[in-house]
């Protein structure tokens, strides 16, 4: 479907107050909102190899974003998986977990004072996947967002967050912190670049910490839809993993 959206319709330029702006496929946030009464969603596949002890896990994923615009400075977000396929120490294939989070864009940037974006992310995670591939518990959490102009029109995206993530054994929660830095610099008109760096603490008692990096493109088709890809590798203290992303995104309303 997306190589024929390619040759379907041509590229048109965008404002930057219209267009659409995805924030997939990276891991970190910008601090743009959708504009009130818009509604945008954000969709696409993953490829995720990671190896656990001495078998490589292979898992397939089908990721959706829904974002709606409540005013112009919040929005309403909805992440899920409503497709997984999980293979390797224990196979599985159904559906993933639900969170719900609202973004607020705090504070404008003001270039000419050099002064950053920001704004804040609280979400919730609701268990609605079974184990092997959800936690069967619930998560809260709160993420903290910056954005800012570099010289060379790079753009540089900050995350820094903390949640409690629900355990099973023994039961209880676990205090995660999450850090990551995307820059991103505008190749064509119609085309940005991005590298970003990440960490994870670990989300179990008995895992370790995750280390990463992923490198990957936008590609806006019109003012309302856009393409990406990346790819990415990490390291959680049980060897590489690399994960591959690609989907689309797409703005109806304002």
């Amino acid at each position: 479907m997306i190589c024929l959206t390619l040759f379907c319709v041509p590229p048109v330029m965008a404002s930057e107050e219209s267009r659409v702006e995805p924030d997939r496929p990276d891991l970190s946030n910008g601090t743009t909102t959708v504009p009130r009464g818009a509604f945008q969603i954000e969709g696409g596949l993953e490829y995720a190899r990671t190896r656990v002890e001495s078998e490589a896990e292979r898992r397939f994923a089908l990721q959706t974003t829904l974002r709606a615009g409540l005013t112009d400075r919040l929005e309403l977000r909805l992440d899920g998986e409503p497709w997984v396929r999980l293979r390797g120490e224990e196979d599985d294939t159904d559906h993933g977990d639900l969170t719900i989070g609202l973004k607020h864009r705090l504070l404008d940037s003001q270039n000419e004072r050099g002064w950053p974006s920001f704004g804040l992310l609280p979400f919730v995670k609701i268990p609605l996947a079974d184990a092997p591939i959800g936690s069967e518990r619930f998560d809260f959490g709160v993420v903290g967002l910056a954005g800012l102009e570099l010289p060379w029109q790079l753009g540089l995206d900050l995350n820094a967050g903390l949640a409690l993530v629900g355990q099973s054994k023994p039961n209880g929660y676990l205090v995660q912190g999450m850090v990551s830095a995307s820059v991103s610099r505008e190749i064509t008109e119609q085309t940005l670049a991005f590298v970003e760096i990440f960490f994870i603490s670990r989300e179990q008692r008995d895992k370790k910490e995750t280390v990463g990096l992923d490198t990957g493109i936008v590609y806006l088709l019109t003012k309302r839809i856009a393409l990406d890809a990346a790819a990415e590798v990490s390291h959680a203290g049980r060897g590489v993993s690399f994960a591959f992303r690609t989907g689309m995104s797409m703005r109806f309303g304002q």
